[in-house]
């Protein structure tokens, strides 16, 4: 009736095919194929070879289009035939996404979305909801395989979520098959199921899940039952309640009511609508019988029917419009080959887009010039939905979404809660008005639906062996690599100068190592070479206040002073060692301390040779020996020796110059910030002549430890030089054994051990001596010419 309202619209419409009356004949496939398949021959073929069109339309008029069928699969195996004869057929129900196949089915057009788009628009609703881990169930029909091997392919190619089962419900109804397929949605993980069926095969699912109990389920409906009012009753709502559905788009169709309203039939049988079917409906609406009784039709016994009953007093779901939804289909399809016949009829001679820019007319009309037409409609429906076919002959798809209601007085309710479309501007999306949808969990929150949960930031998903993606174990980041998304599949490396944190999701800057003046180590370091400096200072004022005592003028007290300058630059470029390093310091610290400890070496190595000069002039013949070791020469040595140093130093830094280094090979956590000495051999030189000078020295004043003076500096020189080499022999392993700020601890130990012992063993006893054994202080007393007793 929808399909006859929309003709009888047309034929009313000024403004659409003027002058041209469109008819219509109506056949009932009684979902049988045979049927539906034998009377879209009957119509594409027709009883003439030659159509003769008469102004009062007596005749048989050409056959410009068909509007059906309703079932995938007949529809598959109509338009195979159809595609033939170049006739276009429109479905307003066939949803296969195969039939968008266009070498298959050329003259197919749809005004109802392909479940392509269908499937897109649940994929949609699962993402939304964060639904990653559901069933699907479909019918054993084209419909349902084409169905589920878009939503595998697709969501493989998405990942956007995983198939925990597919199963196909049987025609047949077999029941041991449909207490298997129950049993394992009841016990599987998945908490969403999705079913592709018809009705009657929802009603046998739903049966079967009310014997088994099976709740907590969220269900997601197709647009083939979602509004199926016989799967919405209250013995199954406590089941099916809060389902989702993906219905066909609703629409209003003004005028249509008044339409129906005008149904009579003629008791004759030959009123414009009169048909089996309408008397029908009469006899069931109204609860009466015509006479006489057309044989397998009408109700034997009740009251005979009149014709002028009155529709508008009865009950029925005949005039329920608010639910619209094939007829809505029905009424865009035919308004489509309307408007392409239309359009066909506008053209003007000479500018037609056939061969020699020909035009189509009524009398010449083939069914495939009016297909070139079907493909460039585009109109607007009452409703304001817009309808055109793209290049596979499907409309700009719409779904709307529904919600299942249960109502506290127990009435149920399907709501319009969203809708999905795609439009030529905007492309696909979704609204959804979540505050509207009925949740059957107690929490009335969305069910979780997940094989694994999400995997935090700081871990990544190892996929479980022999299960799906969505099957997880969350692991772990390594140390130095993070991941900072939920659900990561790798992690990810951390810059060279950062670290992971504890919990892996962020990466930190590391820890800085290095002998600082903050911690124990560098304040134990910094402080003891302050009191050395100290001490220094110390001596160097006693000497100086002292000065022209015997003790002090002897052996050259010049060299006495440089001596106590030498070491305390010696204690002082220690500080060199503590703190960052930086390119300054670390140039600076090994020149310094090879420098310091020369001079410091040099004036003892000269001191040693004054005192064995002396005792050789001391002797008959030897006073020679004095004039090559006076106080020019001994300055000179000393600055000799130390330029040879300085030397070093320069051709090191020049060549190869310590620079500071972010070495991370210690600690994986850390930067250890250390000098590298940039020329190992520079190096080597440096400490080699420094060890050269001092074993001169040891050897030389060991020769001249049995000096008869009584105050003989060479014994303390020996003892002072066995220290020196004793602290330098042993710092070598442990300088190249210690990792990082250690190695620096090593070496300030080593030069602060090592000026000790220097400060100690030579000016130790000659300030005891100044200090506490003034009378000891004396010419006689230091050279052993008298008897110093006390």
């Amino acid at each position: 009736m929808s399909m006859a309202f929309a003709i009888d619209e047309i034929n009313k419409n000024s403004n659409l095919l003027h002058n041209v009356t469109l008819g219509y004949s109506l056949y009932d496939n009684c979902g049988a194929l045979i049927i539906g398949f034998s009377g879209a021959l009957s119509l594409a073929s027709g009883q003439e070879e030659q159509f003769l069109l008469h102004e009062d339309c007596s005749g048989s008029p050409p056959v410009l289009g068909i509007v059906g069928d309703s079932f995938s699969t007949f529809t598959i195996a109509i338009s195979n035939v159809l595609g033939l004869f170049k006739l276009p057929i429109v479905s307003y129900f066939a949803t296969c996404s195969c039939l968008t196949d266009r070498q298959r089915f050329p003259s197919f057009f749809r005004t109802i979305p392909s479940d392509a788009f269908q499937v897109r628009a649940m994929f949609q609703i699962l993402k939304h909801f964060g639904w990653t881990w559901v069933g699907l169930v479909v019918t054993d029909d084209d419909y349902g395989h084409h169905v589920a091997q878009s939503f595998q392919s697709d969501l493989t190619q998405s990942g956007g979520g995983c198939l925990a089962y597919v199963e196909v419900l049987p025609w047949d109804s077999d029941p041991s098959e449909l207490k298997r397929i129950v049993h394992l949605i009841k016990t599987s993980t998945a908490r969403v199921v999705m079913v592709f069926a018809h009705e009657g095969q929802m009603i046998e699912l739903a049966e079967e899940v009310v014997r088994q109990n099976v709740t907590g389920l969220q269900w997601i409906a197709s647009e083939a039952w979602t509004a199926a009012a016989v799967v919405q009753t209250p013995r199954l709502m406590p089941y099916l309640g809060g389902t989702l559905g993906i219905a066909i788009r609703r629409g209003e169709i003004p005028g249509l009511r008044d339409f129906l309203l005008q149904i009579r039939p003629d008791q004759n049988y030959s009123n414009t609508y009169g048909n089996h079917m309408v008397q029908q409906f009469w006899e069931d609406t109204f609860h009466c019988r015509f006479a006489p009784p057309p044989a397998g039709w009408i109700k034997a016994g009740g009251a005979l029917c009149t014709g002028q009953e009155d529709l508008e007093n009865v009950e029925t779901e005949f005039l329920d419009l608010s639910n619209l939804r094939p007829e809505y289909n029905v009424y865009k399809a035919v308004y489509a080959l309307a408007y392409a016949l239309d359009d066909m009829l506008q053209c003007e001679p000479g500018r037609g887009p056939f061969s020699g820019n020909s035009c189509a007319t009524l009398q010449t009309l083939q069914p495939w010039q009016l297909i070139h037409y079907l493909e460039k409609v585009n109109f607007t429906t009452s409703f304001g939905d817009e309808v055109s076919f793209d290049e596979n002959g499907d409309v700009l798809p719409i779904y709307d979404i529904m919600n299942w209601q249960w109502l506290p007085d127990g009435g149920i309710k399907v709501q319009y809660v969203g809708e999905v479309k795609k439009s030529a501007s905007k492309g696909e999306e979704m609204t959804l008005d979540e505050d509207k949808i009925y949740w059957s969990s107690e929490s009335k929150e969305p069910p979780r639906s997940v094989c694994s949960e999400s995997c935090p930031p700081g871990t990544r998903r190892a996929r479980k062996k022999g299960e799906p993606e969505c099957c997880f174990d969350c692991i772990l980041c390594s140390e130095g690599k993070i991941s900072n998304k939920t659900d990561s599949t790798e992690c990810i490396s951390c810059p060279e100068d950062f670290w992971s944190s504890p919990q892996r999701d962020l990466c930190v800057p590391k820890k800085t190592e290095f002998l600082s003046y903050h911690e124990p180590l560098g304040i134990c370091l910094t402080a003891t070479s302050l009191v050395g400096t100290f001490i220094c200072a110390v001596v160097l004022a006693i000497f100086i206040h002292h000065r022209s005592t015997p003790m002090v003028r002897a052996n050259n007290s010049e060299l006495s002073f440089l001596l106590l300058v030498s070491l305390k630059l010696c204690f002082l470029c220690s500080l060199l060692f503590i703190g960052r390093p930086r390119l300054w310091t670390c140039q600076l610290r090994h020149a310094a301390f090879g420098i310091s400890f020369v001079l410091c070496v040099s004036c003892i190595l000269v001191k040693t040779m004054v005192v064995l000069a002396v005792f050789k002039a001391s002797k008959p013949g030897g006073g020679a020996s004095l004039k090559w070791f006076g106080a020019v020469q001994q300055r000179g040595t000393v600055l000799v020796l130390t330029s040879v140093q300085a030397a070093i130093c320069t051709a090191w830094l020049v060549s190869a110059s310590p620079v500071p280094h972010k070495n991370t090979q210690y600690h994986n956590d850390k930067i250890v910030y250390e000098c590298v000495v940039g020329s190992t051999i520079g190096f080597a030189v440096l400490l080699g002549y420094i060890g050269l000078l001092a074993l001169l020295s040891f050897l030389l004043a060991f020769l001249a430890r049995n000096l008869p003076d009584n105050f003989n500096e060479a014994k303390l020189i020996t003892f002072s030089m066995l220290i020196f080499c004793a602290v330098w022999v042993a710092f070598v392993p442990a300088y190249v054994n210690s990792p990082g700020k250690y190695a620096d601890a090593v070496e300030v130990f080593a030069i602060l051990a090592s000026s000790f012992g220097l400060l100690v063993a030579l000016f130790g006893p000659k300030c005891y001596i100044i200090l506490l054994r003034p009378e000891r202080n004396t010419k006689k007393a230091i050279m052993g010419r008298g008897t110093t007793k006390s």
